[in-house]
């Protein structure tokens, strides 16, 4: 027995030495989300969340490509995010008008910016655009659950749809010779992203969030099928990618010009206007339950989930409680660097739920109890 605990003893310091290590970033010290002199295309960059990163990519020296719908209001964002420019001689930005809940417009927003981008394609494509309209799941008519899912799963969606066909081209990477019409694929060393802002409302069912949660989810899912199915690609590239190089290879395998990594970033609440409306729709039940949650302003939030990129993320929270939220609710999801904290705090977490899931089913039926509930005609 006492040989036994000494041996329980070693392996749970070694737990926990590994646990603090990964947490400490050890594992992952190396920048893997490149942006300086690289081109990165954003969606719902003109306020919030969209406006914060545009900024802080500017400062890390990108060249910024933001769409939204309201032309004044990219134009003044468009201002403030070349304000900040790292090296404003060499850094260049860009506004798109655009409706991204249309599959056309979106492979429009991708034809101009490679245009804008002498002809190549951006090196990051991040769907940051998103609405909440947060109401009672019967109370919200039909039209706005459909339009909530239009904005906040298919516009991404239609992005990644297009922006992936175009990186995966071999075509859309290589050089020609005219003369005797063989291909030589110009790879490039640094990877491509693609990332989805989902949300912390992609984790938990909240009564007043029926609208904007399920599409949130279905973000969640969309990004953990497209991680499985991107590794069909980089695999083919990483096997035939040098041959692809030689010019004198006549048998050279056409590969994609670069690896594509997918992320998802959940964040939670984001102090913006597009808050301060919501605010004034929820119901006073959806208020209580989340009256103790922390809160980021846009710039918080960018740092935050910047971050969690550079360190090699693939779904990224931003503050402490979605950190706990996501650990505990990861199931079939890929995890980060060993997946150590990840499986701790996942069940520590799932002991929490067994306090906080009956707390809050508790204040909603009480919030009920007390009549204060609008019944359908």
């Amino acid at each position: 027995m006492a040989l036994g605990i000494v041996w329980a003893s070693v392996l749970l310091s070694l737990f926990l030495a590994l646990l603090t290590a990964d947490r400490m970033g050890f594992f992952r010290r190396k920048n893997h989300f490149h942006v300086e002199g690289r081109t990165v295309l954003l969606t719902g960059g003109s306020q919030g969340m969209g406006r914060g990163l545009g900024r802080l990519l500017s400062q890390k020296g990108a060249n910024v490509v933001i769409v939204a719908r309201n032309r004044q209001k990219l134009d003044e964002a468009l201002q403030y995010i070349s304000a900040a420019a790292k090296s404003p001689s060499t850094q260049r930005f860009h506004a798109i008008s655009a409706d991204v809940t249309s599959a056309e417009e979106n492979t429009r927003i991708l034809e101009e910016t490679t245009v804008w981008n002498a002809g190549h394609p951006p090196d990051v494509v991040w769907a940051n655009a998103g609405v909440s309209v947060p109401t009672l799941f019967i109370d919200t008519p039909l039209e706005t659950l459909r339009s909530q899912m239009e904005i906040n799963y298919w516009a991404a969606t239609y992005l990644a749809h297009a922006t992936l066909r175009l990186w995966l081209r071999p075509s859309s990477s290589t050089d020609t010779d005219k003369n005797n019409n063989n291909s030589r694929i110009r790879t490039d060393p640094l990877q491509r992203h693609f990332i989805l802002t989902s949300s912390t409302a992609a984790f938990c069912g909240l009564a007043g969030y029926s609208p904007y949660s399920p599409p949130k989810a279905a973000l969640r899912s969309l990004a953990d099928n497209l991680q499985s199915e991107l590794n069909l690609y980089n695999g083919h590239r990483s096997a035939h990618r040098n041959n692809s190089n030689n010019d004198n290879d006549k048998d050279a395998v056409a590969v994609p010009g670069a690896d594509v990594k997918i992320h998802c970033v959940v964040p939670g609440t984001i102090t913006s206007p597009g808050h301060a409306a919501e605010q004034a729709l929820k119901h006073p039940i959806t208020k209580e339950l989340e009256a103790s949650d922390p809160a980021q302003s846009e710039d918080e939030v960018a740092a935050a989930a910047i971050r969690g990129l550079e360190a090699g993320g693939f779904l990224v929270a931003t503050q402490w409680l979605g950190k706990a939220m996501r650990a505990g609710m990861l199931g079939g999801s890929k995890r980060d660097g060993w997946g150590v904290w990840d499986a701790f705090v996942g069940g520590v977490v799932g002991w929490v739920w067994l306090v906080v899931g009956p707390d809050m089913e508790g204040k909603v039926w009480e919030w009920g109890r007390k009549g204060r509930v609008g019944l359908p005609e």
